[in-house]
């Protein structure tokens, strides 16, 4: 949980290391990725140089998309440019479809353009402008659930994983990818400098403004650790509610299953 005291009666939620009203931070995360979503690729290459593809690669390889005809739904919420559907697509069978969900249009609208482009089979792919709070969605619907780097971004995470629950049909997967704490002593201070200098400079090289980037990173350092987040995934309701750090804790891999 992010929430803090209220403001004149309503309460606040951190954004990056700001408390704004509840009523304000969805729009001004909207805010940021409307500002970034066409470099966004560009930026996660320059700032991870490069590893962001291969916590991306382990993640589809843990979730196994089945290789067969039969039919395997996948919701990806925080979908953004596909950087996760595609690769589900491309490691699963011709019965593997997924469903990318994505608050942003900018960003949603950047995925498209990037299916068109690599050609990608579009009848296995669909498009919702959706919040993971309030998931259009029906109950039981969806074989698994995928986030990636984006739930940290969500106002209320809470509640946006027992919509993630409810979607899922009983036995389905919820599967999260996100930036955590360092497990290794002294290397988190090397981070934090490398992070709160470095990526807003290229950010502003490259985008000309940098602002958005030093809230992904003070955004990275409000969200709960492992095993906080943990506990509020088995809070939701789901069982073996697990994790697995990965470059030394730089991020973490969060599962659970509906029972």
């Amino acid at each position: 949980m992010n929430a803090k005291g209220d403001t004149d009666g309503e309460k606040t939620l951190s954004f990056g290391f700001r408390e704004v009203p509840d009523s304000q931070k969805q729009d001004l995360v909207n805010e940021v990725f409307a500002k970034v979503a066409r470099q966004y690729d560009e930026m996660n290459d320059l700032m991870s140089g490069g590893l962001h593809r291969l916590w991306k690669d382990d993640f589809v390889a843990a979730l196994k998309p089945p290789k067969g005809t039969g039919g395997f739904h996948v919701l990806d919420v925080a979908g953004g440019t596909g950087d996760i559907a595609f690769r589900i697509l491309d490691r699963g069978g011709p019965g593997v479809r997924v469903s990318m969900a994505d608050i942003s249009p900018e960003m949603l609208m950047e995925g498209r353009r990037r299916a068109i482009a690599e050609r990608r089979p579009m009848n296995r792919l669909d498009f919702t402008v959706a919040n993971a709070e309030f998931l259009p969605f029906p109950d039981n619907h969806f074989d698994a659930y995928t986030i990636a780097f984006g739930i940290r971004n969500v106002a209320h995470i809470d509640v946006a994983l027992r919509d993630a629950y409810r979607v899922l049909k009983p036995g389905g997967r919820f599967m999260c990818l996100e930036f955590s704490k360092m497990a290794i002593p002294g290397l988190d201070r090397i981070y934090d400098s490398y992070s709160f200098t470095v990526i807003p400079a290229v950010g502003k090289a490259v985008t000309g403004d940098g602002q958005p980037y030093r809230y992904l990173v003070e955004s990275i350092r409000k969200f709960p650790d492992q095993e906080t987040f943990r506990g509020m995934i088995a809070d939701a309701g789901f069982s073996r509610a697990s994790c697995r750090n990965m470059s030394g804790g730089v991020v973490a891999m969060h599962w659970g299953w509906k029972i």
